[in-house]
């Protein structure tokens, strides 16, 4: 069930929170998912990990799913921007003393809509994954850590609920593989798929092969005309180089179009405006930021920042200015993007768009699934009432959270 569920399963909710006891887990279901000896699993302030940024970026590079919403350089700024009294915990594990996983994790007096506590990865609106960041080939034994960790420090959730997972990586399949073991309920509660750039093609031909041929002449056209008024230049930055001047075009151009009215642009608020610069200074001082822009007669029009993390990509914000919307500037931009198809180190690039988004999933042909997860938690009596929850929600019984 999603968030525009009916108002009947909505009750059926309120009832079983409100009537439901909870117990705590019974020692012997928590020896049972305990860690294995050698791996820790414990949350810790988010202002103590400030002392381990070298082994957090070292686990970055060699993480079984690319996340750089939860690398150093991002996930520091966003929690100092939103969380500044410290409410947000990172789960922390290590593997032989070496930190080998990170996760976010806030305890939620909200399921969406119902009032119903839970464990949650912690997400905000500049977040768009949360898998969590965790060595290659411990996903098994995180997991297995992590569920133990959650049974014995339920608190008053009912369960965990892990947001924007992509169903179609080792993290996903290590946890169903975890829970079958455990026998432990958990669902697919919501599933989307969105917009990724996956192809051997070259550039060119994936251009040729995306657009019919009517709208590839008509991009030329807009093309030709924009050129009529100036000289336009595509420009790809790499480094730190002329990096503050971008960042400040870009809030401005932004800021002067819809999301501006709205209020949603980066600028619009203190916090974001910081969380932008500073996490694509700290990106692109890791070697881990491209920035790409169109602009006329030396003024950009369209820009682009994406997170390069091999062997994926993810295409973080892009804006353009509406004064020159005729010319589809965000779209001859993205044409040139389809360059990153050549890097030899970018197997994909993930949209970070809305699923069904109207201009770059006419563009990008391949797609991510990315799903919401719930998942049993604590003693035996806090599990069945999940379990009734669940099948409130989802209208079955539990069956695992195969894709």
């Amino acid at each position: 069930m999603t968030c525009g569920a009916a108002d009947r399963t909505n009750r059926g909710f309120f009832r079983l929170a409100s009537t439901a006891s909870i117990t705590a887990t019974p020692p012997a279901l928590a020896a049972a998912g305990a860690a294995r000896p050698g791996f820790v699993l414990r949350d810790v302030a988010w202002r103590d990990m400030a002392a381990d940024i070298a082994a957090w970026d070292a686990l970055a590079l060699c993480a079984a799913e690319p996340n750089p919403f939860f690398e150093s350089w991002y996930l520091l700024p966003a929690l100092r921007a939103f969380d500044e009294q410290g409410e947000i915990r990172l789960l922390r594990f290590d593997a032989g003393g070496d930190l080998a996983g990170i996760l976010p994790l806030v305890r939620q007096r909200r399921y969406y809509r119902w009032p119903l506590p839970n464990l949650a990865n912690w997400l905000h609106g500049n977040c768009f994954l949360g898998v969590p960041l965790v060595a290659a080939g411990l996903e098994r034994e995180f997991w297995e850590a992590l569920l133990a960790w959650a049974d014995r420090h339920a608190g008053l959730g009912l369960f965990l609920h892990l947001s924007s997972i992509p169903l179609d990586g080792p993290l996903h399949a290590a946890l169903s593989d975890v829970l079958a073991r455990q026998r432990r309920n958990a669902a697919i509660v919501h599933r989307e798929d969105r917009a990724m750039l996956a192809s051997d093609e070259t550039p060119a031909n994936y251009f040729e092969a995306t657009l019919s041929g009517k709208k590839r002449k008509e991009l030329r056209r807009q093309f030709a005309r924009l050129a009529e008024l100036g000289e336009p230049e595509f420009a790809q930055h790499l480094g730190t180089e002329g990096l503050d001047g971008w960042i400040e075009d870009f809030l401005k151009l932004e800021l002067a179009g819809w999301k501006g009215l709205s209020g949603s642009a980066l600028a619009a608020q203190p916090a974001t405006r910081h969380l932008f610069r500073e996490a694509l200074s700290g990106a692109a001082a890791r070697g881990r930021l491209e920035r790409r822009s169109l602009t006329l007669d030396g003024d950009p029009i369209a820009m682009l920042a994406t997170f390069l993390t091999p062997p994926g990509a993810y295409s973080f914000k892009t804006a353009f200015d509406e004064r020159y919307a005729r010319y589809s500037p965000g779209v001859l931009l993205q044409r040139e993007n389809l360059a990153i198809l050549s890097r030899p180190d970018i197997a994909w690039s993930d949209s970070c768009a809305a699923a069904d988004h109207p201009m770059i999933d006419h563009i990008w042909r391949e797609r991510r699934a990315i799903g919401r997860l719930s998942i049993a938690i604590g003693g035996s009596a806090r599990r069945a009432l999940f379990g009734r929850l669940l099948r409130a929600e989802t209208g079955r019984e539990p069956t695992g959270i195969a894709p």
